[in-house]
This record gives structure tokens, sequence and C-alpha cells, in this order.
């Protein structure tokens, strides 16, 4: 028996009294594999055609007709499976997951994006992390469950949205409906980390994430000759706001998620930072905050940060410019308005002149409580692949398909099977891939979670 046996058989064990075997990992990989030939890009209309494959699978399993619902919403769809559970009084539990990808150039890639490929260990193709292979491990653990004729006290149902790369519309659509929810378990969040000899070593709960909101700062002016320079020049006031928002940090914050993630970072990081983790979590120390801000990969967990991506400004190069603006994107701690933000950046920019303009229609949710219940089943899950594996919560700078079900109240957790190496990840990149090996851990972690929580 080589090692991943004895670990799945040793986690197995651990399952609760009458439980049975998960999923079948040869299974698991032909339906991530058949999953990443379906070209789910914006425009291409094949959303519809890979919920229609997943509905199959889980209809061969024992599914019902009525217990799968496809609705499709203009050229894409989303999926809902049920598996009825034997209280009707409680809230159901939520799986989530996207059907649709980013979009790939087969010049740029190795091989073609849409063609499934297994060398070397990993499945290659776009979608293959973000997000097909959990989907593909919550498909093949429900069909599994199904089969085993499992019947848990409160309902699973199975969510798959077919835009959560683009405009969220059918996310908005899913969480409207099923926002009576006793909570959502996210397969595009959190997930673990490998070392460089493969072994699970970290795995981080996705219990938060900030908001993403644009912003449009412009200037205008009558403009005029180039050879008769004036006062109100455009280009000249936005550099000044620039400036002034580039020398600009929001207030420092901490929440129950961001005190849990930093002070189980500390320690693992270690030497100044690792320190200023810790001082910070505890005591909301200036100082520390102020050196974690000097880090890019940190930064993110302290404050709101705002930064300048694009600018338009000028029509011709011999005439004063009559407009000049900046786009400017925030990504916003959790349980800070949008509003707020906006009225902060006209008091940063501190020009009268400026317009200041939300672009879209961003929303904020806060972060979810850190329950006891989820945060023990996930732990057992995790550390059944490796004991000494370090699990804490997170809180991602991207939004997910959870944000919705978090505005509406719907407490929403990124538990994601997938184990990477850092050097992996390759999502929304060149030549995406997932490594087969961890697929049986997958199919475990998923049976092991929804079976304890949905009991």
């Amino acid at each position: 028996m080589n090692w991943r046996l004895g670990l799945l058989a040793g986690a197995a064990a651990m399952l609760p009294q009458g439980a049975m075997a998960a999923a079948d990992p040869a299974a698991a990989k032909d339906i991530l594999m058949r999953s990443v030939a379906f070209r789910t890009v914006e425009g291409a209309g094949q959303v519809p055609k890979l919920a229609a494959y997943y509905a199959s699978v889980l209809k061969s399993a024992g599914f019902a007709d009525a217990d799968i619902v496809i609705t499709p919403m203009g050229e894409t769809a989303t999926l809902a499976a049920t598996i009825k559970g034997r209280d009707a009084k409680l809230k159901p539990l939520l799986m989530i997951g996207h059907m649709d990808v980013v979009a790939a150039d087969r010049a740029d890639w190795t091989r073609d994006p849409f063609v499934p490929v297994e060398e070397n260990g990993y499945i290659f193709g776009r979608g293959a992390e973000d997000n097909k292979y959990d989907v593909a491990m919550m498909v093949a653990t429900l069909a599994q469950l199904k089969k085993q004729g499992w019947t848990p006290r409160r309902a699973v149902i199975l969510l798959l949205s077919g835009d959560e790369e683009t405009a969220m519309v059918t996310t908005r659509a899913l969480a409207a409906q099923y926002k009576d929810a006793e909570m959502l378990l996210n397969g595009d969040g959190g997930g673990g980390l490998l070392n460089e000899e493969g072994k699970p070593v970290l795995y981080q709960l996705q219990a938060g994430e900030k908001t993403y909101a644009d912003f449009e700062i412009a200037f205008t002016d009558p403009g005029g000759h180039s050879s008769a320079p004036t006062p109100g020049n455009p280009i000249y006031r936005l550099a000044k706001a620039i400036d002034r928002i580039a020398a600009y940090q929001f207030p420092a914050m901490r929440n129950e998620l961001t005190r849990a993630s930093l002070a189980l970072s500390a320690k693992r990081i270690g030497g100044e930072v690792g320190a200023a983790m810790r001082r910070y979590a505890e005591t909301g120390d200036a100082a520390a905050a102020e050196l974690l801000s000097t880090r890019p990969e940190f930064v993110g967990q302290v404050r709101t940060t705002c930064v300048a991506t694009m600018a338009q400004a000028g029509h011709a190069l011999n005439a004063l410019p009559q407009s000049a603006k900046v786009m400017v994107n925030c990504r916003i701690f959790p349980g800070v308005a949008i509003e707020a933000v906006k009225t902060e950046l006209v008091k940063v920019i501190a020009d009268s002149s400026a317009t200041v303009k939300t672009l879209g229609d961003p929303l904020a949710s806060d972060a979810s409580p850190l329950r006891t219940d989820v945060m023990k089943v996930v732990r057992d899950a995790v550390t059944a692949r490796s004991p000494d594996i370090i699990v804490m919560p997170g809180m991602s700078a991207g939004a997910t398909d959870s944000l919705y079900f978090r505005a509406l109240g719907v407490p929403s957790y990124g538990v994601s099977s997938l184990f990477m190496k850092a050097e992996d990840g390759f999502a929304h990149g060149l030549n995406e891939r997932v490594p087969v090996a961890g697929i049986g851990e997958s199919l475990l972690q998923w049976d092991t979670v929804l079976r304890a929580l949905a009991k």
C-alpha cells in the first residue's frame, strides 16, 4: 500500500459510523476532463451544454428529473440539484461553483486550452483550476451519495452559476432564490498549499472577501490652442489628484477573520513580519500595521486599498486637453460601505472641480462568522489528508459567488478541495493545470464535510 492509499484508508476510518466510500477518483477525473472540453467562455453559448452534461451524470446516479433544474439566462444558465433532507423544517446546506471560464487564446498556449490533456501528473486546460476541478468533485460526490441512498437531515443543494467570471447575473439570481439557507460551501474559495515535495502544509478556509469597486475621477476644461496654456489644464489637475491618492492610506482595520488569520500566520512567517502580524492581531498596533502595509502580499489584509489602474486624457497633440480621467480600483475591507470609500476619495482629492463616479453596480458584504461547527468539520476533513497541516481562516482580495450570498445574510465559506504547489497556480493564465494525484483526497474531503454538516 503506497502512502497515498494509506492516507485515504486512514481518513476513511475517521468517517462517521455507517458512512460509505467516497466517489471513485477515476470517475471524477473523467467528469473533470469532459468539463474542460466545454468552451464555456462568455458569448460561446456552451454553459447550458455543460449544465446538461452535469445533469446527465447526476440523473445516471439516481437523481429524479424534478430534483435538477437548469435555468437558461441569455446565452448562459444556472443549475440546481437537490438531495432532499429528512427534516423539511431545516434550512438547506448549499454548495456552489461556477461553470464559466475566462477566455484563452490558442496561439498563446502550449496546448489547445479546450482539449484536456493529462501529462506528467497534471490535467491541462482552461478552467481546470478555476473552477471545474471542484465542480467536478462536487458533482461526483453528490452522484456517489445518491447512489448510496444517502438521506441527510437537511437538504443539500448544489448550485452552479454561469457567469461568475463576468457580470455575475446568474449568481445574483441564485442568491435571491436560495437566500433562506443555513450556509453556503463554495468550491471556488480557500484551498490547500503543497510544499515542493508535494506534501500538504497549509489550508485556508475563505470566510470573507473584500468588496470590489471601481471609481472614475474626471476633470474637464474648455481647452484651447496648445500655444496658449491656461491654469485649468485637466491633465495637471488629474496628476495632482493621482499623487494624493497614491500617498493616502485608508485606516487600518481588523475583524474576527483577519485577527485569526494573522495570528495563525505569524509563527509560520516568522521574523519581523511575523512579529508584526502577531502584534497587530493581538493589539491593533499601528506600527505593526504600517510594516505590514509595506508588503504587497499583506497590505490587503490590513486595510482598504485603492489604486489607479487606467487613465485617459486629451484629444490632439497641439490642443489643450478638454478632459482627463483616471479609473481607480478599490478593494474594500469587509463591512465598509462603498459610498464611504467614495466620500473618502473626494476628501483625498481635495479638488471641488473633480467629478467622482462609481462605475457599475458593486455590492458590499461583511465577513461570515467563524462558526465552530464549520471550522471543526473542515479542520477534521483537511487534517485527514495530512495530520500536521495548518488550517486557518482567510479573506480573499477578489470576489466569488459567495459575495451575493453573504450580502443576503447567508454564512458562506470557501472550502475548495484543491491542493497545489504555489508555482502551479495558473488560473486565468497560460497553460492552466491541476494535479491528478489529489483527486482521491478531494473526494474524501467533500464527502466528509457534507456528511458532517448536513447530518
